[in-house]
């Protein structure tokens, strides 16, 4: 085989894996915004009439998404966490699957979760002190 062949087929090979890791940085970008693009461990579900919102735990941090529970219309959706003693983060806006994720570093604090959708929503008040 000459070193030309050779190049070419090293390029080749480059090029294949290049593309494979676009390919799967993609697709867990996709499952994570799909499972809630949280992470850590679930530890509170605050189920409502219009959709759920689900809390996670890590390393003193707390995120939460609120997801629809009928996907597909465009409407007015919201997550907050608030840890005590600081601000809520907020996400708030028209969607059609769900609001979040919104992180806050609570650390050993507690912290007040409120989701919404449409017109119903769900208030955790003070939890995970």
């Amino acid at each position: 085989m000459d070193s030309g062949a050779i190049r070419r087929r090293l390029a080749l090979g480059a090029a294949v894996l290049a593309a494979s890791g676009a390919l799967a940085l993609t697709a867990t970008g996709t499952a994570q915004a799909a499972s809630g693009a949280c992470g850590g461990r679930e530890v509170r579900t605050l189920p409502f009439k219009t959709g759920v919102t689900h809390v996670y735990k890590r390393d003193g941090y707390v995120c939460a998404v609120t997801v629809a529970r009928h996907p597909g219309p465009v409407r007015t959706m919201s997550v907050s966490v608030q840890a005590r003693g600081n601000r809520p983060v907020v996400d708030k806006g028209r969607y059609t699957h769900h609001a979040g994720p919104v992180t806050v570093q609570a650390g050993h604090r507690c912290v007040w979760v409120k989701g919404a959708v449409g017109a119903y929503s769900v208030s955790s008040g003070w939890i995970l002190c």
